[in-house]
């Protein structure tokens, strides 16, 4: 008995291989398709293609599944080696670096295929007239290169149509609202039209997608008005729609949309109020609507959105009394963005009653009053914005911020204005601040020198402290904080000299290994006012964003720039300008090989513009005007490609972009010799002179004294070494009052 049943096993799984094998035209086709792919092989070599790895047959042994998502895979690939694949319901080729074009034939002969993923490829040309067939469910198309509009016919047979996805691509044209007209797919849940360069207005339609619950379309063109039959579709979750050119103003119908859990309308133009009754959407989690043309209250009834995680509203025209908006109900925000609108009053109590609150900017708004005791509950809290504010008692929020232990970003500028700055006195047993990365306290006018509890900061990477009336002189123990990289001290009235610890900022010397970066990103975009960048344009969470910098601008420091500032080679902006630095361009500004700015004008820098500053392929900004500075500039390089104004102010400069013209440079050697002759000290000494002038009176007696003979001619001699030693001697006074100055300065 026990052989019968060992016989009907094998028996069972002869016939099971039978049925499984695949048919050799579906091998063949395979085989044609791997034979187009680079890189990486797919070890495709027995004989039954079923068992292949990504492959999956029928029991007839047709190829139902060909599924090789994220293989690395490479090369371009030919859709007709692919048509033959009859039987193929689930085709996903997704995140490889395949190119092709998709072609009509591979479409039609694929009538039963029900998902394609091809996205995170870099496909191309325009699509195909229409979709396959009525099978096709899901179509992945994202993040490729497809370029055209997108054919009227195509949705014309995808009867079953549940999630249609062509995001980041450079379609144009329409959005095409007729896939929810009659006789489209009535299971349509998920459109993604976003990041690409679709145009004109969204033409009525979508309304009509009965099951739609998510339509996503930023990153467009797209202008005109809201249309009005979105308010249809009331199984919508989520409305993105952010950076448009979208107006007019968000209708009361949309509390139609009960389900409705993510609204991104963020730069647009809409306009108008806030609709009263938008605290009836219950279930809102994410709404967004920075940078449009919002005026009036906000809604009390927004207060009812218990639900609701994370509200931006910044960059605004709104307006009223915050203080009187009641956020105790709202136990699930996270983050509160309200920044750039006209709110006054003071910082809600209630709002302290939002323990889960990792992120409050109010900033630029007209607040007042003092930070309160009650913002130590929330624990949390680790992005704190109140800028351009007319707080008060910036010591006093200082001793309690710091002992926010979550706190990462704490940006105070432009509040707080007039006062002195905290010192170490005020700050009694400063242990706080210890996770704090990003401080900023600039544009307040404060009155003090740098405070001695910076220097606790370890984990501190940017510091701002521009604009205020900060005295006395840089601090040696700002070189020794470990993350530092981004340092702003301009217009102030800082004096001293360049402390040469500064050019040992660890985080400047040398890039780190890819296991201790630092993923660490803000938990609100920041808008950062940069040289090439207006604030509207570049919203980033990404430290990355903000380059490397020093900026001592607008001060009075003095002294020479030191030759160890080369060392620093992960700086992107050097600006010095409007101080008092004398000597020499150090010759090793030029190893900063990643340097996109330096400004050095309104000094008393003097010599020549060394060559070697040709080197700095990556600047974008260069200014040395209004120094010292003589000689041509280096010819042949991008130094020419700068305005002429970044070199003006140097009346002995000459050569391209200025006007006038360089003559005969026979003397040039001479002076790169003393650049570098003053760049290593040499000449700060002034007993350098001295011997120099007595080894030349000694040297001179001891050859010609023996020759002096006659007495008539003896006198004269003498006569003529007492006069050289006079004139030595005033050569030698007044070139030691010289360097007693700049050592002074």
């Amino acid at each position: 008995m026990a052989h019968a049943f060992l016989l009907f096993l094998l028996f069972s799984c002869i016939i099971s291989t039978n049925i499984h094998a695949c048919k050799q035209t579906e091998r063949s086709s395979l085989l044609s398709f791997a034979s187009t792919l680079s890189s990486p092989p797919l070890n495709w070599t027995s004989r039954d293609c079923c068992r292949w790895k990504g492959i999956t047959c029928n029991q007839d042994g047709w190829v139902t599944h060909l599924i090789l998502p994220s293989k690395g895979l490479k090369g371009g690939i030919s859709p007709s080696s692919l048509e033959n694949l009859t039987h193929l319901t689930h085709l996903n080729l997704s995140h490889n670096s395949l190119y092709a074009s998709l072609e009509t034939q591979f479409f039609l002969s694929l009538n039963r295929l029900e998902v394609l993923d091809l996205s995170y490829n870099h496909l191309f040309g325009k699509l195909p007239i229409s979709l396959p067939s009525s099978n096709i469910r899901i179509v992945d198309l994202s993040s490729n290169h497809f370029i055209g509009a997108i054919p009227s016919s195509f949705f014309q047979q995808a009867s079953n149509l549940t999630s249609f996805n062509v995001s980041n691509n450079s379609f144009t044209g329409y959005v095409p609202s007729s896939i929810c007209l009659q006789h489209s797919s009535p299971f349509l849940r998920l459109l993604d039209f976003s990041s690409n360069l679709f145009n004109g207005d969204l033409a009525p339609g979508l309304g009509k997608c009965s099951e739609l619950q998510a339509f996503r379309a930023g990153r467009n063109n797209l202008s005109g008005l809201f249309p009005e039959d979105i308010y249809n579709a009331t199984k919508l979750e989520e409305i993105a729609l952010p950076l448009n050119s979208l107006h007019g103003a968000i209708s009361d119908k949309i509390v139609n949309l009960t389900n409705l859990a993510i609204l991104d309308l963020s730069f647009n133009h809409f306009g108008r109020m806030l609709p009263l009754n938008l605290g009836k959407l219950s279930k809102l989690k994410f709404v967004t609507f920075d940078f449009n043309n919002l005026e009036g209250a906000l809604p009390p009834s927004l207060m009812n959105c218990t639900t609701l995680v994370e509200l931006h509203l910044g960059n605004n025209n709104l307006e009223g009394d915050i203080s009187k908006l009641d956020f105790s109900r709202l136990s699930q925000l996270t983050k509160l963005d309200l920044w750039h609108n006209n709110f006054t009053g003071t910082v809600p109590v209630s709002l302290y009653s939002c323990r889960s609150l990792k992120a409050i900017r109010l900033a630029g708004n007209h607040l007042e009053g003092q930070i309160e005791a009650e913002i130590l509950s929330l624990k949390s809290l680790s992005f704190l914005a109140l800028s351009y504010n007319q707080f008060t008692n910036l010591t006093g929020a200082m001793k309690l911020l710091m002992s926010c232990k979550s706190l990462h970003t704490l940006i105070l500028t432009s509040s707080f204005v007039g006062e002195g700055m905290p010192c170490y006195d005020d700050m009694v047993d400063f242990d706080g601040f210890q996770n704090l990365r990003v401080l900023s306290l600039g544009y307040c006018d404060l009155t003090g020198q740098i405070p001695v509890w910076l220097s606790k900061l370890k984990n501190l990477e940017m510091l701002q402290l521009g604009f205020n009336q900060i005295t006395g002189p840089i601090p040696s123990w700002l070189g020794t904080l470990p993350r530092l990289f981004r340092i702003g001290l301009s217009n102030n009235q800082i004096s001293g000299e360049f402390p040469k610890q500064l050019c040992r900022l660890p985080r400047l010397l040398y890039e780190p290994i890819a296991s201790q970066v630092d993923k660490y990103e803000f938990e609100l975009p920041v808008f950062g006012r940069t040289s090439v960048s207006p604030i509207r344009a570049y919203p980033s969470q990404k430290f990355s964003f903000f380059p490397a910098m020093i900026d001592l601008s607008n001060n009075n420091i003095s002294g020479y720039i030191p030759a160890e500032i080369g060392q620093l080679r992960l700086l992107r902006e050097l600006v010095l300008d409007a101080n008092n630095f004398s000597g020499v361009i150090p010759d090793q500004i030029s190893n900063l090989k990643n340097l996109e700015v330096l400004d050095l004008c309104t000094n008393h820098l003097s010599g020549i513009i060394p060559s070697s500053l040709t080197s700095l392929n990556f600047l974008r900004e260069f200014n040395v005007s209004y120094n010292n500075l003589e000689g041509p500039i280096p010819t042949g390089t991008q130094l020419q490609s700068f305005n002429a104004s970044a070199f003006e102010g140097n009346p002995k400069l000459c050569g391209a972009p200025l006007p006038n013209k360089c003559g005969p440079n026979k003397d040039m050697e001479v002076d790169k010799k003393n650049n570098k002759d003053v760049e290593n000290g040499l000449h700060q000494h002034p007993w350098f002179y001295i011997f120099t002038a007595l080894g030349f009176i000694v040297g001179f007696w001891g050859v010609c004294g023996s020759l002096v003979i006659n007495k008539t001619w003896r006198y004269a001699y003498f006569r003529f070494i007492d006069n050289l030693q006079d004139r030595l001697y005033v050569m030698i006074t007044v070139r030691i009052s010289t360097m007693k100055g700049r050592l002074r300065g």
